[in-house]
């Protein structure tokens, strides 16, 4: 059992293990194995797409409510740089490709349920999952435009002058406030769509 939690890659494999006895027991209990057809399909579409959006928006939280708040407190501050070197760098990887993963499942989604240009235009009936779509595409944009080419000169992954640094801070800081701040409503829109279809 060590050997599976010991490693991240082991550790998914294992879910993924889970995850198919789940559905091959699904199948037998109810005496309905799982086929592949368009139903299925979708609802494999919209599971990974629930995925990348639980990576995309937990990491979003963390650096809000845990990383940025707290690197100030760090003392001495030689240990920052363990942060800034190491760790920003790998959720800054994750953080931005489950925000692309996320898009394109949510896209991929609505186009295999013959739904996302009555959403992406506010057509009646799918107002509410079109505004968490546009909400959704807006902080993916920051996330790439915005967030991660400033990031890359506050961490040095490109170079930056101390000056270019530390203008960068700023509009990197606002980008991930105001996706945080998107991320309330947009999460209320991608929920609430099948319940108020507006």
């Amino acid at each position: 059992m060590g050997a599976i939690f010991t490693s991240p890659g082991r550790t998914v494999a294992a879910g993924v293990v889970l995850l198919i006895a789940i559905v091959v027991v699904f199948g037998l209990v109810t005496g309905q194995m799982t086929h592949i057809d368009h139903a299925w399909s979708t609802a494999a579409m919209v599971w990974l797409h629930v995925i990348s959006g639980v990576m995309w928006i937990g990491l979003l939280w963390y650096l809000n409510f845990v990383q940025v708040p707290t690197m100030p407190t760090i003392q001495p501050v030689e240990h920052r740089a363990a942060i800034s070197k190491f760790i920003a760098p790998n959720v800054l990887f994750y953080f931005r490709w489950a925000a692309l993963a996320t898009v394109v499942t949510g896209l991929l989604v609505a186009w295999m349920n013959n739904y996302i240009v009555d959403a992406l235009t506010f057509r009646p009936g799918f107002i509410m999952i079109g505004t968490g779509m546009w909400m959704g595409l807006i902080m993916a944009f920051n996330v790439w435009f915005i967030i991660w080419p400033n990031q890359k000169k506050i961490l040095g992954i490109v170079e930056a002058t101390a000056e270019e640094k530390a203008a960068a801070a700023k509009p990197a800081l606002y980008a991930s406030r105001f996706n945080t701040m998107f991320s309330i409503g947009m999460l209320y829109c991608m929920v609430m769509y099948r319940f108020l279809p507006v």
